[in-house]
């Protein structure tokens, strides 16, 4: 029996190794092109309404990704001769942007005479912005902000808070910068710790989040900064008959959908001045020299909506066009895009018809192929296609008469009825996007109301229903799984599922629907390609036999994790919410998974779940890790138990042979260590494996050196 689990783990690692894949981060050097010049990349965008004021909503839109904190003499910034532009679609009755925000920055060199960036109250480069809106869809703009200031970089205390320095602190400097347009809109520009979290390293290593491979998942963007521009803009500027939120009929009113996306774009031609007439001439001297000035048409250069698109959808051969493109130019081009969606690569991996055996870190995630013993949502299937036509989508979103020509394009899109509009169009309140609540086992039947962001107006945007109020980030029930933790809350929690009426369910208002920073978009989407969205409204996993939906397939998805769950620092609890950036002279010193404190994690899919005593208990988690690997003489197991189980870790050689073992006996949750003794083995490779209640959980090739 060990010598077959063995060749099974043996089958797989030779599977990754032969059936290479990308996966992504957010939009951090996501394209070919883009990566090379780094002023310009948009790295996350984020909306939501804001918690501490639930009648604005507040957009938060990064660029300039990895910024080091220690990044002298010349610090990052943002860049002139770009139009950097936060563009908001509100109306389907008009074609492309309804409103535009445009930022164009500046550079000033205070005291050129110095190599230091800053040095007796004066800075090298001093930033300042101008911010236009456009009202008319980018046709005339309006400057509403002539001279913002942009903080200097976070160099440290003796340039900041000193008298040789600033004289300040930075939280100051963040206060200062923060300003009201004209028009009324708050407004921050300047640097911020980067709000993305994940385990790029594990991510990046075919797959492998949560690590199998013995080291450690490491937050890659731990301590690295970004360029952030913020504006918090009341709800009747956004909504497309200047309403406020109190007016909306309901908290899922669809005149209150706004679709949001960021650009960054340059001019076709930089002429870049002569660096010996600049040094020459005295009159210079304060202003700088900044490499030129740019000519001709303006050209869009990098785009962002949802997160992940040109990461984890977009192939490598189109990602440079994908950010030429805008989101209106999507829907014109499904034959060219259509596909990465309705059968996306990551699908491969969490499906054993195809390579999920290949990507160990992914086994929990394994999509319906037989949901309800009749529809497929494999890559090589029809997922709801056959249902196109027929009396049973008549009133419902599938239906051609209302968005069935959409929503079941054609045979063989298997994706189109989840991943796509999520993607594309938002979600409607309409049959069958309701949770499985109330519907008595049919899925096309009504359900319990969660989510409406429809706008089908574009292609990729952030869709927000800015009439969803806030979830309070103090709350016991804030989760960062947005979206997903709602609908375990109104499928499971007594206090929603007892009718399909609809209320406010706590994280209504979370990704993806909009996106708040806490969100756990990369743990969200592996979900979603998971087919969690499927389930949610009644299209169980395959393992579902009539009785409760609440089947190990179900807990295995809302359990999975990728290593990394949390953000590095704490968030702001007022405008502009994004953590101050980290300084030059800081000590990283972040835990494993990413936190310092200060922050709400909130509440995962699977404690969710074990909070009702009615649905069952998830099956418990063990995540084990070894360091060093290679090992010499030993190695520190490192390993995770959420709830009392039966551990087991056992040492094998090559040929299945069990050498030592390391742990055997019941524990309570916590994290323990113990150490596995190699200095008497001989050189090669070894395997841990380790199980939990008899039940094989993980395997790790340990090599020794």
């Amino acid at each position: 029996m060990r010598k077959k689990i063995y060749a099974s783990f043996l089958l797989a690692v030779m599977l990754v190794n032969t059936f290479p894949m990308q996966l992504f981060a957010s939009s951090h050097r996501e394209a070919p092109l883009i990566s090379n010049d780094p002023l310009a990349d948009n790295t996350d965008l984020y909306a939501f309404v804001s918690p501490d004021d639930p009648n604005k909503v507040t957009i938060i839109a990064n660029y300039v990704p990895g910024q080091l904190p220690q990044g002298g003499p010349n610090y990052y910034s943002f860049g002139e001769n770009i139009r950097y532009e936060i563009h908001i679609d509100n109306n389907t009755a008009t074609a492309g942007d309804d409103i535009v925000y445009r930022f164009l920055f500046s550079k000033t060199n205070e005291d050129p005479t110095t190599f230091f960036n800053i040095r007796l109250g004066k800075q090298n480069l001093k930033t300042t912005y101008r911010m236009e809106r456009s009202m008319d869809g980018g046709k005339n703009f309006q400057t509403v902000v002539s001279s913002g200031v942009v903080p200097p970089p976070n160099i440290g205390p003796r340039s900041i808070n000193s008298a040789v320095g600033l004289n300040t602190t930075y939280d100051q400097l963040i206060q200062n910068a923060i300003t009201t347009a004209s028009t009324g809109e708050k407004v921050f520009c300047g640097t911020s710790d980067d709000p993305f979290y994940v385990d790029l390293g594990g991510i990046f290593d075919l797959g492998d989040a949560p690590r199998t491979t013995g080291s450690m998942a490491r937050d890659g963007l731990k301590c690295l900064n970004v360029s952030t521009i913020a504006i918090q803009v009341d709800i009747s500027t956004l909504q497309k008959d200047k309403k406020p939120v109190s007016m909306a009929a309901n908290i899922l009113d669809p005149n209150y959908v706004i679709g949001v996306w960021a650009s960054a774009s340059r001019q076709k031609i930089t002429v870049l001045k002569n660096a010996r007439e600049f040094q020459q001439n005295p009159n210079n001297q304060q202003g700088g020299f900044q490499g030129g000035q740019g000519q001709g048409a303006w050209v869009q250069v990098s785009r962002l909506g949802m997160p992940l698109t040109n990461e984890a959808v977009i192939p490598i051969g189109f990602k440079d066009l994908w950010n030429l493109l805008t989101p209106y130019e999507d829907l014109a081009n499904l034959n060219l895009f259509g596909n990465f969606f309705y059968k996306p690569e990551l699908s491969l991996y969490m499906d054993d018809t195809f390579f999920g055996g290949a990507v160990p870190a992914l086994a929990p995630l394994r999509i319906q192929r037989n949901s309800l013993g009749a529809f497929g949502f494999g890559n090589d299937q029809n997922g709801l296609y056959a249902l196109k036509g027929t009396p049973a989508v008549a009133g419902t979103a599938l239906d051609d008469a209302i968005f069935g020509t959409l929503l079941l394009p054609a045979p063989n899109s298997p994706r189109s009825v989840d991943l796509w509009p999520i993607f594309h169009t938002g979600v409607p309140n309409l049959k069958p996007y309701q949770l499985a609540t109330g519907k008595n086992g049919n899925p096309l039947a009504e359900g319990k109301p969660f989510i409406n962001n429809f706008l089908p107006n574009g292609g990729d945007m952030l869709r927000l229903n800015m009439a969803v109020p806030p979830t309070q980030r103090t709350s016991p029930a804030f989760s960062p799984l947005g979206i997903v933790a709602a609908a375990v809350s109104g499928l499971t929690d007594p206090a929603y599922n007892s009718s399909i009426a609809l209320q406010n369910i706590p994280n209504m208002d979370g990704f993806p629907n909009g996106r708040r920073l806490e969100d756990d978009v990369t743990r969200i989407e592996l979900q979603a390609v998971g087919g969690v969205a499927l389930a949610a409204i009644g299209l169980w996993y395959d393992d579902f036999n009539g009785g409760s939906p609440v089947t190990q397939d179900l807990v295995d998805v809302l359990t999975y994790k990728t290593g990394i769950n949390a953000n590095d620092a704490p968030f702001k609890t007022s405008f502009p919410y994004v953590a101050s950036p980290w300084g030059g002279t800081n000590n990283c010193t972040c835990d494993a998974n990413g936190q310092t404190g200060g922050a709400n994690p909130g509440v995962s899919g699977g404690e969710l779940l074990q909070r009702n005593p009615n649905v069952g208990a998830s099956a418990p988690e063990l995540f084990v890790t070894a360091y060093p690997n290679p090992s010499k003489d030993f190695s520190t197991i490192r390993y995770k138990v959420d709830v009392a189980s039966q551990v087991k870790i056992v040492l094998y050689d090559a040929q299945g042979k069990a050498l030592q073992v390391l742990v055997d006996k019941k524990q309570e949750a916590g994290v323990y260590t113990v150490e596995a003794n190699t200095k008497g083995l001989a050189n090669g490779n070894y395997v841990l494996l380790a199980t939990k209640n008899g039940d094989v959980k993980q395997s790790i090739n340990l090599i020794k050196n």
